[in-house]
């Protein structure tokens, strides 16, 4: 059975182990098979059981492991075969920890076997000796081999070649790893797992700022020498996810950013969604310099379909007008780019700049522009534009921005396929770019639209109720437990006709998202305004070409 993340997080002294070591004919789990099985179960330092069992190969044993295990072959004859002996042996491990000084060689060996034997393979966590001591006490001896182990550190077993004389070994073993790792603030099982990447960590005397962090959600703060904030970021399991930065971690900026670290603050949160809202609204405030992601929301921008105007036309703008139709916040001006692109590919709208009054007289010499010639574009200032058809062709923009995005999704899905038919496939690969960054844009859009649209929310998912209002996180609690205001405020209400302004997008996509992945797991406790639920998904562009 697999362990469960509480279980990860365990105390050490409360975990079961199960040490496992085996005698085989030879090194390689495909071919060679084993001929004895050794096992020990503990938990908190004390002896629950020992299992052992020679093997019947069912071959010869080679005179080189005889001669290295004394297993002879008159010795496993009268053995049961393997295939009788894994049952009794998973019953005896169970779902405990599966221990092995390289635990690799010895799961490997019983998972082919389990495999011959039409059985599924262990799913057990795992811990190696072998890893750990390499972290742990690799400057005290020679090598890290559980005899050298043994005979160095006078453990009460000693390895003989026989699996459960080992195995015994390797328990003693253990025990003392996990008292060296108590001076890395190893406590419990997530810890012990991390341990063999940290411990050769540059960093590694750092890692005691970790000790105090819970294994709860929240967001967790890096702060340096004066107290500035380095870093900022969100966790499920807070403890876990901040011991990862002296191990797995291999972004560039990780190496500088710990070397400067000084101290690690934490805010706990009764559920993820929490922690990374907060996430965000910490970005917003402090900006700090190792973040990235989340801190250039005032790059934001938004396309803009200028309905005032009596010709209108789209244009990519930082701030939304009072007037006109406007999608966004975008996250880059790129991306508004290829979503400007994708309706003009559709639709002929003009493409100049100037402000056109609903008086405006073409002047006599004016010329139309070059997507005018080419037949891409209205030109009303050359007066080379129908009033009627340019109206039809807003009016077909504004129906594909709202609720009919496939008015402007099929002709490029269209005009894909045929590029791709005939082979100009750069051409197609274009078009592809501009359509899926037209698709994302209506479905961020149309998220953001109906959470807003929604006011005052209130959901239970799980245990825990929030409280919603206009897109933004008023509130989370546990039911049944008083509300607390969160440590930061929401950002101000925006009117609902009037475009989100760019730094409330991240938060209220944030919350979007989350019910529409936990959509069926809500119960909707209140809602003031028109809202569906679960949301009703826009398919992706992937999705619309395949059907």
């Amino acid at each position: 059975m697999q362990r469960t993340f509480d279980d990860l997080g365990s105390p050490l002294c409360d975990v079961t182990f199960c040490v496992i070591d085996l005698e085989t004919t030879g090194g390689n789990r495909n071919t060679d098979v084993i001929t004895e099985v050794g096992a020990i179960k503990v938990r908190g330092g004390a002896c629950l059981g020992t299992f052992q069992t020679l093997v019947n190969p069912g071959r010869a044993i080679p005179p080189t492991i005889t001669m290295l295990t004394g297993i002879s072959d008159a010795m496993v004859l009268p053995a049961p075969r393997i295939e009788g002996v894994l049952v009794s042996l998973l019953e005896f491990c169970g779902d405990a920890v599966i221990v092995g000084h390289n635990v690799r060689f010895d799961v490997g060996f019983l998972n082919a076997a389990l495999a011959r034997a039409d059985r599924p393979t262990l799913k057990n966590a795992t811990v190696d000796t072998v890893a750990l001591a390499r972290r742990l006490v690799r400057d005290e001896v020679p090598d890290c081999r559980l005899g050298t182990l043994a005979s160095r550190f006078r453990l009460d077993h000693q390895p003989s070649h026989r699996a459960l004389d080992d195995a015994l070994a390797t328990a003693d073993l253990l025990h003392l790893l996990i008292e060296r790792a108590a001076a890395f603030g190893v406590m419990g099982l997530d810890d012990l797992h991390l341990l063999p990447k940290i411990g050769g960590h540059p960093q590694v005397a750092k890692l005691k700022l970790t000790n105090h962090l819970p294994r709860t959600p929240g967001v967790y703060l890096f702060h340096d020498a004066r107290d500035e904030v380095l870093y900022v970021g969100k966790a499920t399991n807070l403890r876990q996810r901040v011991r990862s930065y002296f191990g797995s971690e291999d972004r560039r900026k990780i190496g500088p950013m710990l070397r400067e670290a000084h101290r690690v603050s934490h805010i706990e949160t009764p559920d993820p969604l929490t922690a990374g809202v907060l996430e965000l609204r910490y970005l917003h405030q402090l900006t700090p310099r190792y973040n990235k992601q989340g801190t250039t929301w005032d790059r934001y921008c938004y396309v803009r379909l200028s309905t005032d105007e009596a010709w209108p036309r789209l244009a990519i703008v930082k701030d939304p007008s009072p007037h006109g139709l406007h999608i966004g916040p975008l996250p880059s001006r790129t991306m508004a780019t290829l979503v400007v692109e994708a309706i003009q590919t559709v639709v002929p709208l003009r493409r100049c700049t100037a402000r056109l009054g609903r008086k405006h007289m073409p002047s006599p010499d004016a010329s139309p522009c070059t997507a005018s010639q080419l037949g891409v574009a209205e030109c009303p200032c050359a007066g080379v534009a129908d009033a009627s058809r340019y109206a039809s062709a807003v009016d077909m923009v504004l129906r594909g921005l709202g609720h009919e995005p496939d008015v402007l999704l099929d002709p490029l899905r269209e005009r894909m396929v045929t590029l791709a038919c005939a082979q100009r496939y750069e051409e197609a690969a274009s078009v592809r770019d501009r359509a899926q960054a037209l698709a994302g844009a209506i479905r961020r859009q149309r998220m953001i639209d109906d959470l807003r649209g929604a006011q005052r929310l209130d959901l239970q998912v799980g245990e825990v109720v929030f409280h919603v209002d206009h897109g933004r996180l008023l509130d989370a609690h546990i039911r049944g437990t008083l509300t607390a205001a969160l440590p930061l405020p929401p950002p101000a209400v925006a009117p609902l006709d009037r475009p989100l302004p760019r730094q409330a997008a991240d938060e209220t996509l944030c919350i979007a998202r989350f019910i529409e992945a936990n959509s069926h797991r809500i119960t909707l406790l209140h809602c003031d305004g028109p809202y569906s639920q679960p949301l009703a998904p826009l398919p992706s562009f992937e999705q619309r070409k395949a059907a």
